[in-house]
């Protein structure tokens, strides 16, 4: 995938501004998204594992590099046991909310000072590099549709693409669209994309498999009303 030294959270967040229509991705469903992919990552490094369904640092010591990463770490260090579903949905926006602003350091994303009513002041996020933002889509895409099999897709583009897959993003276009019949094969692939995506262990597959079903529960919750 391009843009590889990014971070699996800072790909989906990125992943979540559709360079073809316009409005700033910051939903609830867009912070669990987030959220998720900073636990996943955490789990492929091994800095995070599963204890009978709590997530469990290894150690008290041990550090990413990634500010947002290990802030997220410390913060499973320093509160009570949670299951990851639980970690998926709490304090999210707080993860959300500093890989956007890595995404702005980093130029893939612009702040931009605006006045609502003319009175209060606000910030709104826009691409600053649209392209880097929609070859990204067109690689999970790419993913997603699976002319490559699952076992040679890396560990970390197939969580995104599983991920962004649950959150039903934008990005990765209108379910809707598909041909008739085409839905148990996305299910299938979307099945061995979160398997490759926990493969370097057997409770990594656990974990992913928890995370990808936190995400696409939040999501399912958040589309109901507009469906219903």
């Amino acid at each position: 995938m391009p843009n590889g030294s990014l971070s699996l959270p800072a790909r989906l967040c990125l992943l979540a501004w559709d360079p073809a229509r316009p409005g700033t991705p910051d939903t609830a469903r867009h912070h669990h998204l987030v959220r998720a992919g900073a636990l996943t990552e955490l789990a492929q490094r091994g800095l995070l594992t599963d204890d009978e369904g709590i997530a469990t640092p290894v150690d008290l010591d041990s550090r990413t590099g990634d500010a947002v990463l290990d802030g997220l770490l410390d913060l499973v260090r320093e509160s009570m046991p949670r299951r990851w579903r639980t970690w998926v949905r709490l304090h999210a926006r707080v993860t959300f909310d500093a890989v956007r602003e890595q995404l702005v350091a980093e130029g893939y994303l612009r702040a931009e000072k605006r006045r609502v009513l003319g009175v209060f002041p606000s910030v709104e996020y826009v691409l600053a590099r649209a392209a880097a933002a929609r070859a990204l889509g067109e690689e999970t895409r790419y993913v997603l549709k699976g002319p490559v099999p699952a076992g040679e897709v890396s560990q970390r583009d197939a969580a995104v693409a599983a991920l962004a897959a649950a959150a039903e993003l934008r990005a990765l276009g209108p379910r809707t669209s598909e041909p008739a019949g085409t839905g148990a094969r996305r299910e299938d692939r979307i099945a061995e994309l979160t398997e490759r995506g926990g493969a370097a262990a057997p409770g990594l597959r656990k974990v992913v498999g928890e995370v990808w079903g936190a995400v696409s529960a939040e999501t399912a919750r958040a589309v109901a009303p507009a469906d219903g």
